[in-house]
């Protein structure tokens, strides 16, 4: 399984309602340090209804500006259809949603 499947792999069990950060899928696939790169995997998804990116957030519970499926106000709304609330800045609390396998 290469790097990208692995990460697909993890971002599959995400569950409904919850999210998990750049760094922690990093670290969950073997290789710790390595967000960017799981940004990299989630900007060519090739599955979207499959591999929930949207559930991925950086870790200050911030979506991503360039989210590859419809901008960050897509990413916003996919999460909020799932129940997961924003702060006044924009923020998931981390500490309610923040899935760790």
């Amino acid at each position: 399984m290469n790097t990208f499947e692995k990460i697909y792999d993890i971002v599959k069990q995400i569950p409904r309602g919850k999210v998990c950060t750049y760094g922690t899928v990093a670290a969950m696939a073997g290789n710790p340090g390595l967000s960017r790169v799981v940004g990299y995997a989630l900007h060519s998804n090739p599955d979207s209804s499959a591999i929930p990116c949207h559930r991925v957030v950086n870790r200050f519970g911030e979506v991503s500006k360039a989210f590859a499926f419809g901008g960050a106000n897509a990413q916003t709304l996919l999460l909020e259809s799932e129940g997961v609330i924003f702060d006044e800045d924009g923020r998931v609390d981390l500490n309610k949603y923040l899935w760790r396998g």
